[in-house]
């Protein structure tokens, strides 16, 4: 006789088909309600008068809100469970995104951007804690060979390339139209694409439900964070650094003129380096149990953020959004293959919950402090050369982070 959890799990669909399920989730709480502002920031800039600060003090509130939700998605997972909340706050970014179509106002736009923060941290955290899962020692799907960790991890990040594609796709005909606030209407539209996302996230992952339940989680032994110090510190800066291009790039290419059509093309391929960067580096972060995987992404990253600041060439700007989209969200996916590789299963989540924490610290310092650099003399030239010299240093640190004791 069949054994009902053995005949469940080969009716479950292959792993990697999940983990594109599940990259929709972050194509929702990343790719759509946190990159697609660069696209929305020069003609709301242009219709409501911003300064550079109060345009990066925008991202920053909307960070603020990603911290918030990172210190309290491990809680929410543990009493509804992660797929629950993943869908939630899936469902949450959505109607948060349209109602920024709604609003013409600083007051109500920093509540949303900070709301919509809240929601996409809940989504990210829980459904990477989801992917790590895919290929933990209790994954879902058996029977089959197990993909490697490092392509299932790369998958899920790169998913929020999706998004950055389909910013790029419905923000500049819509935010061009000829009518007062135009922009408005491709905010409904990121909304309305982010619940068709989340719905086939939820469809893609109920057998996850079955697999994991949601009752609470196991509690984990305590760990002493410190000895993840050199990496928790690159990370910070990481996300200190990496936001100022994200944030402000656009807007950059905008003032050097280059053409809309040149500009869109730019952020769509940006997104199609996202989504296969999870191919190009699965092998670096299966095989570095220490920092070594993040310094040599930061490196990478330096030099992209530095390569529109020296030349305004069509070659030059194409060269960085590639390689920047090819490489910055597998920086997020080494912490989480930092966090598997070096702790048990019952840690990941705080861990994975840890490293989000810095990481939206890092963001909330940094749009506000490359707005501010750029209202100055330099402009966003030395705006954007500082987040290069904030990416490098993050890569000096990150070469200290060294693999963790077995015991720990």
């Amino acid at each position: 006789m069949t054994h009902p959890e053995s005949a469940t799990r080969r009716m479950a669909p292959p792993t990697l088909g999940v983990a594109c399920a599940l990259a929709l989730g972050a194509a929702v709480s990343l790719g759509l309600a946190r990159f697609s502002y660069a696209l929305l920031l020069p003609p709301m800039r242009a219709d409501l008068g911003w300064s550079y600060l109060t345009a990066g003090t925008m991202n920053t509130v909307n960070a603020a809100g990603y911290l918030i939700g990172a210190v309290l998605a491990p809680k929410w997972m543990r009493r509804f469970g992660a797929r629950t909340v993943l869908l939630a706050g899936g469902a949450a970014a959505a109607l948060l995104l349209a109602g920024h179509g709604l609003v013409t106002t600083d007051a109500p736009l920093y509540a949303l951007r900070l709301l919509t923060g809240v929601a996409s941290a809940a989504t990210f955290v829980a459904g990477g804690l989801l992917a790590a899962r895919l290929v933990g020692p209790h994954a879902p799907v058996a029977g089959r060979p197990a993909p490697a960790a490092g392509l299932v991890l790369g998958i899920y990040y790169g998913g929020v390339g999706a998004g950055i594609v389909a910013s790029a796709l419905l923000v500049p005909p819509l935010s061009a139209l000829a009518q007062a606030h135009a922009w408005q209407w491709a905010w409904v539209a990121l909304g309305v694409c982010a619940a068709a996302a989340t719905a086939v996230t939820a469809g893609g992952t109920r057998h996850l439900a079955d697999a994991h339940g949601s009752a609470p989680a196991r509690a984990a032994a305590p760990h002493r964070w410190q000895q993840f110090g050199f990496a928790l510190a690159s990370y910070f800066l990481f996300g200190l650094g990496y936001i100022g291009y994200m944030t402000f790039v656009v807007t950059l290419l905008r003032e050097q003129r280059l053409a809309s059509g040149t500009i869109t093309v730019f952020y769509a391929l940006l997104g199609v380096a996202v989504m296969a960067s999870s191919w190009l580096w699965a092998g670096l972060l299966q095989r570095h149990r220490g920092g070594g995987a993040m310094g040599r992404l930061d490196v990478l990253l330096a030099v992209a953020t530095l390569l529109p600041v020296l030349s305004s060439h069509p070659v030059a700007v194409f060269a960085s959004g590639l390689l920047f989209g090819g490489v910055f969200l597998s920086v997020v996916a080494s912490t989480t293959a930092l966090v598997r590789h070096n702790l048990p299963p019952a840690a990941w989540p705080g861990g994975i919950s840890a490293f989000t924490t810095v990481f939206a610290a890092g963001q909330i310092v940094g749009p506000s402090l490359v707005g501010w650099v750029a209202d100055g003399t330099g402009g966003l030239r030395t705006g954007l050369a500082v987040s290069a010299l904030v990416l490098g240093v993050g890569a000096l640190l990150a070469w200290g982070q060294k693999p963790l004791a077995p015991s720990a």
